[in-house]
């Protein structure tokens, strides 16, 4: 049975992930301390530098570590008391890599499939499913030695799908990628739960990261909950405009954007364009330059990002 807890106006919320005081120590270094936390969003980026805590969490999360006080509770399971019931409906695709290069990517993939309880027919059709929606259906038959880096992370993302889990942790699936690279990789880990229905913890220390590819973020330091959230709402985007900055013939510009209907607010050096819709703004602004000739600058919401979100959260 899964968790869930009322809202203020009566609804249930699904807990995908629940945590309530949770602490482990490994001899005097504190690896989480009293961490209280709900995740409730489809895609929930932990963010964190390294020793932040962040793989100690994972780990309570899968089941393979006993925190020293507290609860987690995973898909409405004790992951405590029912490690191996947690384990059977998710996914996890490792940081390290860990994968045997004398086996081809879907003789591995197949036998993930099999150790997960498929028949072998089901596996090896199941195997194919997930090779092809992570683009490794054409090297398949080829040895994961001979693979590049990127190949290799995506053969881990294809094992840690294969099962069909309703929840997937990915452990830095970027690492080590070139951009083209982790450009893919950020497109499939953003399907998964858009487009796939399957709910994602994505563990990084790149802001971007989680930004492109989650709705949520937990932040960790020094084992300690620092904040967590909505990235939307930690952001707030759309109700106080967009902050533009152009140069060139500035007044043609913004004669433009008034013409328009809309409101701009010039503040130092740069204009606050608000009274419309996102992306009405975005398409006027886009226009605007256009037909005045200006240079855009810079284009970002007007309102605090994320990252002075974070800031101010760590300070």
């Amino acid at each position: 049975m899964t968790s869930t807890s009322p809202t203020s106006d009566g609804t249930r919320v699904r807990h995908l992930i629940a945590t309530t005081g949770v602490s482990k120590r490994f001899g005097s270094v504190q690896a989480l301390d009293d961490v209280t936390v709900e995740l409730t969003a489809t895609a929930t980026g932990l963010l964190g530098a390294n020793g932040a805590g962040k793989s100690t969490l994972m780990k309570a999360v899968l089941g393979l570590v006993r925190p020293d006080e507290g609860t987690v509770e995973v898909l409405g399971i004790d992951a405590v008391r029912h490690p191996g019931e947690v384990r059977r409906r998710l996914g996890y695709m490792p940081e390290r890599d860990c994968l045997p290069l004398e086996m081809t990517a879907r003789d591995l993939v197949v036998h993930m499939a099999e150790l997960r309880g498929l028949p072998r027919r089901a596996a090896v059709l199941r195997a194919s499913e997930v090779l092809f929606q992570v683009g490794l259906e054409e090297e398949r038959s080829r040895l994961i030695g001979t693979f590049s880096t990127g190949m290799k992370q995506r053969t881990k993302l294809a094992q840690a799908l294969v099962h069909s889990p309703e929840l997937v942790v990915l452990d830095e699936p970027t690492n080590g990628l070139d951009p083209s690279g982790r450009e893919e990789m950020l497109s499939l880990v953003r399907r998964l739960s858009s487009d796939l229905g399957i709910a994602v913890l994505l563990s990084s220390h790149v802001l971007e990261d989680v930004t492109r590819t989650c709705d949520a973020v937990v932040v960790l330091r020094d084992g300690r909950l620092v904040t967590a959230g909505r990235i939307d709402e930690m952001e707030g985007l759309t109700d106080q405009g967009l902050l533009v900055r152009v140069v060139g013939d500035v007044p043609s510009f913004r004669a433009y954007l008034d013409a328009r209907g809309l409101t701009v607010e010039a503040r130092d050096e740069v204009l606050i364009v608000t009274g419309a819709a996102e992306g009405e703004m975005l398409d006027a602004v886009r226009d605007g330059a256009a037909d005045s000739g200006v240079g855009l600058r810079e284009l970002r919401p007007a309102g605090p990002t994320l990252e002075d979100a974070l800031v101010d959260a760590l300070e």
